[in-house]
């Protein structure tokens, strides 16, 4: 007799269907544990993944100190850091981060000389590219959420 798991978020029959908030949580968490990339990809994430968080722990908490619209950018990237060593949120983490990179960069290209431009551009790339390791979880995340 072959053994079948129990997926909470699946329906037999004609029963009504009662989805808890529990039930829902586990299948996300089921949905995007499966969605995790090989180990050799994973390890090489992760190898990246955690000395970015701590850089941006360090610009964030300078920019939240420097006060005015520095805050919301300190905001932005203390929570990117904090996401980025979160499994289930990393990927979603990475590509926030890829946009306050974006906006950066824009601004700094915009001001004189050019400023942190050869900074933020290769940061850009470097969440672009962990967003897109972490693409499948990204989708899984987004499946859980619309359920």
């Amino acid at each position: 007799m072959k053994q079948t798991r129990y997926d909470p978020m699946t329906q037999t029959g004609n029963e009504a269907a009662v989805i808890t908030p529990t039930a829902r949580v586990t299948a996300a968490r089921r949905a995007i544990r499966a969605a995790r990339p090989r180990r050799l990809t994973s390890t090489l994430l992760w190898a990246a993944q955690i000395p970015l968080a701590v850089v941006f722990v360090f610009f964030g908490t300078v920019h939240l100190a420097a006060g005015g619209i520095y805050t919301v950018a300190g905001t932005a990237e203390l929570a990117g850091a904090i996401g980025l060593l979160m499994p289930w949120l990393a990927g979603v983490a990475a590509a926030g981060l890829a946009a306050v990179m974006v906006g950066a960069t824009i601004i700094n290209a915009a001001g004189p000389g050019g400023g942190l431009v050869w900074v933020t551009a290769p940061l850009c790339a470097v969440f672009v590219l962990i967003a897109f390791g972490r693409r499948q979880q990204i989708q899984a995340l987004w499946a859980a959420i619309r359920r």
